[in-house]
């Protein structure tokens, strides 16, 4: 049985002329185990998918199953509970609390579940632990750097041992070293055999994939299987690709630019400029001048 099934999902925003088609019809699936990247430009559909995905927001037309449950329709105390026993999010802002230690963020999933403190705190401390930073569960937030964040994030996301890992550009504020300890982090995951599901705008990350969807106006245009430690084929076709100009497309653009900016001058075109009072002035006196030495002579 599939872990995840769409069918025909589509997403609205707003209403009337000012609607917002953010998923087109989106069908996939997605088996137990997995490691998916999604991958499109900014605009494409991509968090639409993922808040339907990880039931943060509703379906407007479609059906979706999460591990065989119907849960398009669930009431939201419903699709909270098992949001909260299903799935960890892992966000590219981490969305730690300030005022709580590295610690206390971990375990706050634990309180919701009405775990004891004591034991929250224990397992929230492995799972540090497991991350590589267990050294710092007593620091704040904004003692950490942003990869201890990431780490502190994941960390959390894992607390209760959800059978799907949802990330949304886990990588998007970290530098390179940062972001390869993040996506090791989350293909161990994969391992342990959790299925991760990703957002990225790096074709380098897709190297961690099993599978990778190309999302563009709101559909799912290509899926792709993909080797491990491999970049996938489509994401260094389309994305490593530069996008070549020639002249025509160079005088489109300074068109443009003449028509936004009136005042700026053409290449090789004299602008006359207005005179000042001052300037005037001072050719008639030049003008009298000369009138008067032609008189004497």
């Amino acid at each position: 049985m599939a872990l995840i099934e769409l069918k025909d999902v589509s997403k609205l925003y707003g209403f009337g002329d000012a609607t917002t088609l953010a998923l087109d019809e989106v069908s996939v699936t997605i088996e137990r185990g997995e490691f998916v990247a999604v991958m499109g430009p900014s605009g494409c559909g991509k968090s639409s998918l993922m808040n339907v995905i990880g039931l943060l927001d509703r379906p407007s037309h479609g059906n979706y199953k999460l591990d065989g449950r119907k849960v398009a329709k669930l009431r939201a105390n419903r699709a909270a509970r098992v949001r909260r026993d299903t799935i960890g999010f892992i966000f590219q802002s981490y969305n730690l609390l300030p005022r709580l230690s590295i610690l206390e963020n971990v375990a706050l999933p634990l309180a919701y579940k009405g775990v004891s403190v004591k034991k929250r705190i224990r397992q929230a401390s492995t799972m540090l632990e497991r991350v590589g930073i267990q050294n710092r569960e007593y620091f704040m937030p904004s003692q950490l750097s942003g990869g201890q964040l990431q780490c502190a994030a994941i960390a959390r996301a894992l607390v209760n041992n959800p059978k799907l890992i949802i990330a949304d550009e886990p990588t998007g504020n970290l530098d390179s070293e940062s972001s390869r300890l993040v996506m090791e982090l989350l293909s161990e995951i994969h391992k342990t055999g959790n299925t991760v599901l990703f957002v990225t705008h790096n074709p380098e990350l897709t190297r961690y994939a099993t599978r990778v969807l190309y999302m563009h106006d709101g559909n799912i245009i290509h899926d792709e299987q993909t080797a491990i430690g491999q970049v996938a084929a489509t994401a260094r076709k389309v994305l490593y690709t530069l996008p070549t100009t020639n002249e025509e497309d160079d005088l489109a653009g300074v068109s443009a630019l003449m028509r936004a900016r009136p005042d700026v001058p053409s290449v090789g075109r004299k602008v006359t400029r207005p005179k000042s009072r001052s300037t005037k002035k001072a050719a008639s006196k030049r003008k009298t001048s000369v009138r008067r030495k032609k008189a004497d002579v």
